[in-house]
């Protein structure tokens, strides 16, 4: 009999008809008449029930039916007299694929904390936490190709080695075939890349931006979504060594496009979330954030602010004049922390913000410089519970603007001389953003660490599985 999902079996109301259902067992309970599994494949955050009449079937084949097992089961859908459930199975008969043995399985009945479940992260999916965070991982991702796919933008690969640093912020995994117990050196005493495999210094993407901007300028709109990598030595529940980014790029968008492109994506993706994931949602929100739909709520309903930089400094240091007490000094020039940032969404506007015209120096060579020579035009969208979660800007497409802003930030012209070719053939206005996946993930979830948010977390020191 050909195996039907435990999701669609949950949905069914053709009593009586024989059905067959695979997956793994996450508990057994009963009596000596009668066994109670609730069976798990992966499909839905829900379980289904079934029901074993003991006189039917082998009891010492029922003995290996432990939590962890995977089993399959073919039986009648009938109606369940049970709380909690529509249906359930009375099995006919039972098949196991594997067993787990209950001394060494480490996923037992009992409640088991994160920090432990990431020492196993090859067996936290088979947890409804961890179900129901992939399966909104997956969903999310469906989200941002179709919402772009729909407006016309093209899905552009961009290369993850490469020798260029789209942020400046050397903070670089190093890419080498080069035998590092016997590295050769140039006369000056330097690495000699001449027999590495590009013959130069190679390094992980940190960014597809500068790659993005060159297709943006033929394709018209374009976005990219793939790893990213920053060798950033921050222990901390935002960052990891490995993530993936979404960055779009569009020709002839100003910096008012680029908001609004920003604000209906993201509302786009919360509202499909919502949409298409509320099972896994309300089990996130009952387990870990009780204000979850709210807040996922409050975004999709609210238009976003618009607020230039010293405007928000302004606010920050009127509240702090008034008494509001904040970790960190705030004042003009200063690159907001995030409890700024969240003092602004939440206390002050009570509303999402983006934050736009920031200091040139505490921002990236390639944004557009304002008139009034001390500010670019670079946004930021500020989000409840986590500060930003958007980074973007207006591309500055001023060849020598360009040119003299990377020298003085220290970016060789010889790394980006093909970047800055777009500023010198047929240059245009254009604007983009980056969005970091699991930044969105753990806003849309409800966790509080990014290392539960991705399924195989990369930090220092750890590269498990």
């Amino acid at each position: 009999m050909q195996r039907t999902k435990i999701v669609d079996v949950l949905k069914r109301t053709d009593y009586g008809v024989d059905v067959n259902i695979k997956g793994w067992v996450r508990t057994r309970r009963g009596n000596k008449n009668v066994s109670f599994i609730a069976l798990n494949d992966g499909s839905t955050i829900h379980n289904i029930q079934i029901v074993v009449d003991l006189a039917k079937l082998d009891e010492e084949k029922l003995k290996t039916v432990t939590t962890g097992a995977c089993i399959s089961v073919t039986g009648k859908l009938v109606e369940s007299q049970g709380k909690g459930q529509t249906v359930e199975i009375q099995a006919d008969d039972i098949l196991i694929y594997g067993g787990a043995d209950p001394e060494t399985y480490p996923l037992q009945k009992k409640g088991h904390s994160l920090e432990f479940l990431r020492e196993i992260a090859h067996l936290r999916p088979r947890t409804n936490t961890f179900g129901a965070v992939f399966r909104v991982r997956h969903h999310m991702a469906i989200a941002i190709h179709k919402f772009f796919h729909d407006r016309g933008f093209f899905y552009f690969h961009t290369p993850l080695i490469t020798a260029s640093d789209a942020e400046g912020a050397g903070q670089m995994f190093q890419v080498t075939t080069l035998d590092l117990e016997n590295i050769k050196l140039t006369e000056e005493g330097k690495v000699d890349y001449s027999d590495d495999f590009f013959g130069k210094p190679a390094n992980l993407t940190v960014s597809g931006q500068l790659e993005g901007e060159l297709a943006a300028m033929a394709l018209g709109a374009i976005y990219t979504f793939g790893p990213t990598f920053r060798a950033e030595n921050s222990n901390t529940p935002r960052h990891l060594s490995e993530f993936w980014m979404i960055e779009p790029e569009v020709a002839f968008n100003e910096i008012e496009e680029n908001m609004q492109l920003a604000q209906d994506f993201i509302q786009y993706c919360i509202q499909w979330a919502l949409d298409n994931c509320i099972d896994d949602l309300n089990f996130l929100a009952e387990m870990y954030d009780k204000e979850l739909i709210e807040r996922l709520r409050f975004v999709v309903d609210n238009d976003f602010v618009r607020l230039p930089y010293t405007e928000g400094v302004k606010i920050l240091e009127e509240a702090v004049s008034k008494g509001y007490k904040f970790e960190y000094p705030v004042g003009w020039g200063t690159d907001l922390q995030s409890e700024h940032e969240r003092y602004l969404v939440e206390q002050h506007f009570k509303k999402p913000v983006i934050l736009t015209d920031y200091p040139q120096e505490i921002k990236a060579f390639y944004m557009k410089q304002n008139d009034d020579g001390k500010t670019v035009r670079a946004m930021d969208v500020l989000f409840p519970k986590i500060g930003e979660i958007i980074g973007g800007s207006q591309r500055e497409e001023d060849f020598e603007k360009l040119r003299t802003r990377a020298a003085s930030m220290g970016v060789p012209e010889k790394d980006i001389w093909w970047y800055l070719d777009t500023r010198r053939f047929g240059t245009a206005p254009h604007s983009g953003f980056g969005l970091g996946f699991e930044r969105l993930l753990l806003f849309v979830t409800g966790m509080t660490n990014i290392r539960d948010v991705i399924p195989f977390p990369r930090t220092p020191k750890n590269a498990d599985f």
